[in-house]
């Protein structure tokens, strides 16, 4: 909104908001609803023979969750399609509209979760959500670990910095086969604001902390949900060429990750 500049001026095939989407035989669940809920379970249908499909929610953000107003009456009138939310996410969707209208009218039936309490999904499939420190004005925020028959990835579309979490992310990149990581902006200046007012990892922030990694564990690092500030955007950007080239990615709309 009201960007005149050329990262939106320029149009780009298929530049959604970023959304992960999990297909376990006959059944879907996607990573976060999204302004662009309806062309990403669109094509997770044209990929998979299951018509039905749950949601897994990180934060009450506008981009994370606003999707589900696509649920509704006025849309999709959907029945009972599983939202998974952790406690307070649960809240602000239970006590304001018009997301209370989708729980009365049973267009979603709420899956509670907790903070590292596993969700078995099937004997191929299991998540865990994974407390965030981010901007909770409405909600917590969760990443997730996805844990597949062979393979795990993690989810953290969103936090403040990785130096403010408890956990080390160092760690966890070990333990998993993908990382899809937070690269909101690419550094300080970015934007027209004070930046603290929306803190992330700065992609180079996140480089300094991950350099000393082996190139194997580059590889697993997937840089994802970047502004449309972001120079990294830009396929060309010569920041985004050498990071690939040390190893690290960006991912893509489309791109596809085997989890057996």
């Amino acid at each position: 909104m009201d960007c005149a500049k050329n990262c939106c001026a320029i149009e780009r095939l298929n530049d959604y908001v970023v959304s992960l989407g999990v297909i376990d035989g006959d059944n879907m669940y996607v990573f976060e609803a999204t302004p662009d809920f309806v062309a990403q379970t669109n094509y997770l249908r044209s990929l998979a023979a299951a018509e039905r499909y749950s949601i897994f929610l990180t934060h009450a953000h506008m981009g994370h969750y606003a999707g589900l107003i696509h649920l509704g009456r006025e849309a999709a009138n959907s029945d009972r399609v599983p939202v998974y939310a952790m406690p307070r996410m649960h809240q602000f969707l239970r006590t304001n509209g018009p997301w209370n209208q989708l729980i009365r009218l049973e267009n979603i039936v709420i899956q509670p979760l907790q903070n590292e309490t596993p969700v078995g999904l099937s004997d191929r499939l299991k998540v865990t959500p994974l407390l965030v420190p981010h901007r909770d004005e409405y909600s917590e925020t969760v990443g997730y670990h996805i844990q597949g028959k062979s393979k795990s990835a993690l989810f953290i579309p969103d936090i403040d910095k990785w130096e403010l979490w408890e956990k080390d992310i160092i760690s966890i990149i070990s333990s998993v086969d993908y990382a899809f990581l937070d690269a909101t902006f690419f550094a300080e200046g970015e934007i027209p604001r004070p930046m603290a007012e929306v803190p992330h990892p700065f992609v180079v922030e996140s480089v300094d902390m991950f350099n000393n990694l082996p190139e194997s564990e580059k590889n697993k690092i997937y840089f994802i949900h970047l502004n449309h500030s972001n120079p990294a955007r830009d396929v060309e950007f010569s920041g985004r060429k050498q990071l690939e080239k040390d190893g690290y990615r960006f991912a893509s709309f489309g791109m596809q990750f085997p989890l057996d």
